[in-house]
């Protein structure tokens, strides 16, 4: 995750450096356009943002190893509850190396679809559908089983099928057909 950061706040420095260059002496409708293409430029998609962040190796791998990478490179759009690399480094030892075989592909697959809800759930509609709802919100993943999510101590927790809960420690992460938000373990269907 601290690679991530460091690329937002670079991104951010470079854009306020942008930001504090003295403008041109003419200011035209098409350098205006151009300005408002750039920031309407989307991220990649999901599978390209979670690539591009070393924190999620193990999820891409993963990803590979079940053969999702295209469905989740689709247009979407997803909302991915992704499990960071030391999210699966709490898993019991093994139990990766065991579901990455082939013959585990559809397990795996089931597995990871678990994290993935159809539509873009943003953390703020996240938190608005579980004030709504008293507390809770079920969420229906791809995989067809439900999280149910709550607010605990600021943060929003996720409870598997099995009991296990993973709290989200980022959001609104943007790809272009969807949102990432990170948390802190991996989430289990029953």
């Amino acid at each position: 995750m601290k690679n991530f950061s460091l690329m937002l706040a670079s991104v951010a420095a470079l854009s306020l450096a942008a930001c504090g260059q003295e403008p041109a002496e003419t200011d035209t409708m098409a350098d205006e356009t151009a300005m408002a293409d750039d920031m309407a430029a989307a991220p990649g998609t999901i599978v390209d943002v979670a690539s591009g962040n070393t924190d999620f190796s193990t999820l891409v791998t993963a990803v590979t190893a079940a053969d999702l990478g295209t469905t989740l490179a689709g247009p979407g759009p997803f909302t991915v509850f992704a499990p960071t690399d030391a999210a699966f480094n709490k898993l019991p030892e093994g139990a990766l190396a065991d579901l990455t075989k082939p013959e585990n592909k559809e397990t795996l697959a089931g597995i990871l679809t678990y994290h993935v809800v159809s539509g873009n759930v943003s953390a703020a509609a996240l938190t608005k559908m579980i004030s709504d709802n008293g507390g809770t919100a079920e969420l229906t993943t791809v995989n067809g089983a439900m999280l149910t999510a709550k607010v605990d101590g600021g943060n929003v927790v996720l409870t598997d099928a099995a009991g296990n809960t993973a709290i989200v420690t980022a959001t609104d992460v943007p790809a272009s057909n969807g949102v990432i938000h990170v948390i802190d373990t991996v989430v289990m269907p029953s």
